[in-house]
């Protein structure tokens, strides 16, 4: 958990590397169905554009068939869930399909965030990112990869993320508190993923030795 821009995407990127997960971003399920223009698509693409969230009962049906979906599969090892629950209800439901282990919550200052998401741009069939400041594309405005243009995603636009952002404040702090009742929260605070990062991994590494050790017990 985290807001918009915290760097959830890249957290979860070497949580899955590292620990051998498998990845459940709740905002690339919208925006798949939106770039799919399913009816579930058309029927949230106005109300992600303008940065509100999506319903809890429209969102929960879809995000649930996701979840199952992994976790039957005889391949997958765990699942890191990113972006979902946002609020009780979702975070009630979600026990209904699996209990989560842990949960971490990443605390980034609001305007680092904004500086950092204004300067973001994106190759949209791949879903590649570039930041203008740290991770630039090789030539202005093209992916390195297929020449083809960038764009700057629509909830990427400062007004957008503002109203995001302001949205995201009104809704987690009961989800926070939530999961610090069940003991299974972790927060992690700063301003750079390469900072927080090596703190979520040391922290997953001892977290996974425990609940290992647990299990033999039983």
């Amino acid at each position: 958990m985290g807001p918009p821009g915290s760097g959830k995407g890249t957290i979860s990127e070497r949580i899955v590397r590292d620990f051998q997960l498998t990845h459940l971003a709740a905002g690339d399920v919208l925006r798949k169905h939106i770039a799919q223009k399913t009816e579930f698509g058309t029927q949230i693409q106005a109300i992600v554009s303008s940065g509100r969230l999506v319903p809890s009962d429209v969102l929960i049906p879809v995000i649930h068939s996701d979840i199952k979906s992994t976790l039957s599969s005889p391949t997958t090892t765990g699942l890191l869930l990113d972006g979902f629950p946002r609020s009780i209800e979702q975070a009630e439901s979600l026990e209904s399909v699996s209990n989560p282990d842990v949960a971490i919550q990443l605390d980034v200052p609001f305007q680092t965030i904004v500086d950092r998401i204004k300067s973001r741009w994106v190759h949209a069939p791949s879903g590649r990112v570039y930041n203008l400041e740290f991770n630039p594309p090789k030539s202005p405005g093209k992916d390195d990869v297929t020449g083809e243009p960038l764009m700057q995603r629509e909830d990427d636009k400062p007004a957008v993320v503002m109203e995001r952002l302001r949205v995201y404040e009104g809704v987690m702090n009961p989800i926070l508190d939530y999961y610090k009742s069940k003991n299974v929260l972790q927060i992690f605070s700063g301003t750079e993923s390469n900072v927080i990062y090596p703190e979520v991994n040391k922290f997953l590494q001892q977290f996974i030795q425990q609940l290992s050790a647990a299990k033999m017990k039983n």
